[in-house]
């Protein structure tokens, strides 16, 4: 019994394993499960990184995942923070995010988290921290139907991420936890403290493995 079990697992690993290399190394994702089961109502187009605007990165970094570059996929350091002060909010970096929104579904289920974790190094291993934010920023929900960067600069601002200004990818950012309820307002609180986060990261470093160059 415990032999078909294990065939079967390391059958199951081998298929995650190809399919995060097919999507980090040849294909862009097409689409994922969130995008098709709601809808979409602003055009998709897919934005490589180095026409994204570099402020967009450090936006989402600084907003979502100040450790991102310092990190293997799990940010231990936040985790046992959030156990210590008991807080029922996740501590979810970048790469867990994009491992769910490329490859799995939302909602909480140990399912979906145990295939989260299991999909998490391996894109942390065989993609570049440039390309996980790439991917991120092309799939993430940036309003009710508005899925990739390109959507949400051409919706919240009438423009293209190349030419997003600080403030714009603050407001971006700062809507990211909560898409369908969250406007992207460049002079809200959040969206300021997501500008000067941003600032702060390419100051100190935290930027320099996903900066171009």
């Amino acid at each position: 019994m415990l032999k078909p079990l294990r065939w079967l697992a390391r059958r199951f690993l081998a298929l995650m394993l190809a399919a995060v290399i097919l999507f980090g190394w040849i294909l862009n994702p097409p689409t994922t499960w969130t995008i098709v089961s709601e809808g979409v109502s602003t055009p998709r187009k897919w934005t490589r990184a180095a026409d994204i605007a570099p402020v967009m990165l450090r936006s989402v970094v600084a907003a979502e995942d100040a450790n991102f570059c310092r990190h293997w996929g799990f940010d231990m350091a936040e985790i046992r923070r959030v156990i210590a002060r008991g807080e029922s909010r996740g501590a979810s970096t970048l790469t867990q995010q994009t491992a769910k929104n490329v490859y799995l579904w939302q909602g909480r289920s140990w399912v979906r988290k145990a295939l989260e974790t299991a999909y998490t190094p391996m894109i942390e291993a065989l993609w570049s921290k440039r390309r996980i934010l790439e991917v991120y920023l092309n799939v993430a929900e940036f309003g009710p139907g508005v899925f990739g960067i390109h959507a949400a600069a051409a919706h919240h601002f009438g423009t293209t991420p190349d030419k997003l200004s600080a403030r714009q990818a603050a407001a971006l950012a700062a809507v990211l936890p909560a898409p369908k309820t969250r406007a992207a307002q460049t002079r809200s609180a959040r969206a300021r403290a997501i500008a000067d986060g941003a600032a702060t990261i390419q100051r100190d470093g935290r930027a320099a493995c996903f900066q171009d160059g």
